[in-house]
């Protein structure tokens, strides 16, 4: 089955004057949607790119420009805006996808632990965009597992507080299976799937 996923290109001016929209279907291209670049001065839509290059770390396209009206020179930014992706509650209840909340959890997982939060944002980016991967709609429970992956490889009291409340935890017993759950799977990953250490 072939999914046409939308994804909106805004182009942005200083002093924010919004200037063109691009529209893109993976299944039919580019599609200009009419708006111009005016210059922040005179207003004129005439001007040329000086110069073009990657900006915030790939996410965007820093284009310097000039308006051949009164060749005042200003800059714009290119960047994606995703379509929304909806969670589906285990109640049936729907709500969009929000990465502060997954950030929270994150944090709260790995309350007073050497983790930086750097890498806590590196991985709420990850299970982001692992989540974008599968839709636009998604199970709520597909999001608390993306987490809990991630944090097994990352810190494993970090991952225990995490389970302890996606799962629900009520007694000491459901600690101890997820424990002895959790050093199975990292007794697989130390030996690898041939069996050699």
């Amino acid at each position: 089955m072939l999914v046409s996923r939308l994804f909106v290109c805004r182009l942005f001016v200083c002093r924010l004057f919004v200037c063109r929209l691009f529209v893109r279907r993976a299944t039919l291209g580019w599609a200009s949607i009419v708006a111009v670049v005016r210059c922040p001065a005179c207003s004129s839509i005439e001007d040329k790119v000086i110069d073009s290059r990657s900006a915030d770390d790939g996410s965007a396209i820093r284009r310097r420009r000039e308006c051949l009206g009164c060749t005042r020179r200003f800059t714009t930014y290119e960047r994606v805006e995703e379509v929304p992706v909806t969670v589906v509650k285990r109640n049936g209840t729907r709500q969009p996808f929000d990465r502060a909340k997954v950030l929270d959890g994150l944090r709260a997982a790995a309350k007073n632990l050497p983790i930086d939060d750097a890498v806590l944002d590196n991985v709420a980016t990850d299970v982001e965009e692992s989540v974008r991967l599968e839709g636009t709609e998604v199970q709520s429970e597909r999001v608390g597992l993306a987490v809990l992956e991630r944090l097994r490889y990352l810190d494993a009291v970090a991952y225990i507080r995490f389970a302890s409340v996606y799962k629900g935890f009520t007694d000491l017993g459901d600690f101890t299976r997820e424990v002895k759950l959790m050093g199975k799977t990292s007794s697989v990953r130390r030996t690898g799937a041939d069996g050699s250490g």
